[in-house]
């Protein structure tokens, strides 16, 4: 009721920072565009196995429930395991219940058979059948070995499942043992999710706020912005439990804007370290300025077209302007069934 009241107090219609990985407020910087046009690309192009990995909080659920809004169900379907601490058995009828099979048989030979089915029934229609597992770092050594054999479905030409393995950076390590080379032999491609840069956290708190159409200007100073930054290491669900405490504290107090001194607070009362404001930034591949980053996320939610461009360096040269067209096709249909 509190945060519903604060909601009005700061002009907004939704929280901007709750914690649920909402796709509408996705801030698609370089590395969460790459990554989401390779998610695409490991669908539609059905490459078998995609590995994505990060840090805790960092945006893979989120970009996860994007891809799976970008791709209209008649090109696509989904299976989505988000807890994969279940036994061989469980493993492979949750697999079929993500499907859609409510009726799931007990023998595994059958089980087997009925997903051979659905995987190519669904293939005469066109769509591409895909399996994403999140958390994927708690998958044991023996349910790993349960997805490989799962990626055996094949044509002569082509995978009938597509597989997204998406978890923590402890994944990384799990596919490096020796148990697991045969899995990581099939890994097509492989994505990693680094935090925010500090350049990067004011977009994406500006994005989140103007997404939850606020009628009042960002309350958080530029030095407050900086000790959020510094504060969350750049890793954006902390930002959102350090903005969202905010937000209430300064509803509490009738204050309108927010400065260091109060993001301080609550880091203090959460107990996240305050660490010194010379903070060393994450290093990714390419480095944005912060307006044209904003710029950039926000047209590429209303246009497929700034994703796209990203996919160009996967595709052979003979496809790329087809595949262009394909991917803007679907990606106005999904949105128009979104509506």
């Amino acid at each position: 009721m509190v945060r519903m009241m604060y909601l009005q107090y700061f002009g907004l219609n939704t929280n901007p920072f709750s914690l649920t990985p909402d796709p509408r407020f996705l801030l698609l910087t370089s590395k969460h565009r790459e990554a989401l046009a390779a998610l695409i690309l490991a669908v539609t192009e059905r490459k078998g196995f995609m590995v994505l990995s990060g840090e805790a909080g960092t945006g893979k659920t989120t970009l996860i429930r994007k891809l799976l809004s970008s791709i209209p169900t008649a090109k696509a379907q989904f299976s989505v395991i988000v807890n994969p601490t279940l036994t061989r058995a469980e493993f492979l009828e949750s697999v079929l219940m993500g499907f859609g099979e409510s009726n799931v048989f007990c023998s595994k030979a059958q089980q087997l058979f009925l997903l051979k089915s659905i995987l190519l029934s669904a293939y005469r229609q066109g769509r591409t059948s895909t399996l994403v597992i999140d958390e994927a770092h708690l998958l044991t050594q023996e349910l790993i070995e349960e997805v490989r054999l799962l990626s055996n479905f094949e044509t002569s030409e082509q995978k009938l499942l597509q597989i997204i393995l998406a978890g923590q950076k402890e994944l990384d390590t799990l596919l490096t043992l020796e148990a697991t080379r045969s899995l990581r032999q099939r890994v097509a491609i492989t994505m990693h999710i680094d935090p925010l840069e500090t350049s990067e956290v004011e977009s994406y708190l500006r994005n989140r706020w103007e997404r939850a159409s606020a009628t009042s200007a960002l309350p958080f100073s530029e030095e407050a912005i900086t000790v959020v930054a510094n504060g969350s290491k750049g890793i954006p669900r902390l930002i959102n439990v350090i903005c969202d405490a905010a937000l209430l504290n300064a509803y509490g107090s009738g204050m309108k804007e927010i400065g260091p001194a109060q993001v301080h607070e609550v880091l203090q009362d959460s107990g996240l370290s305050v660490i010194d404001p010379v903070w060393t930034e994450p290093s990714l591949t390419t480095s944005t300025p912060p307006n044209s980053v904003y710029q950039s996320s926000a047209q590429s939610v209303s246009s497929p077209d700034t994703t796209l461009g990203t996919l160009e360096r996967y595709l052979p040269r003979d496809s790329k302007v087809a595949m262009k067209k394909k991917f803007a096709n679907w990606f106005r249909t999904a949105q128009s069934e979104v509506k």
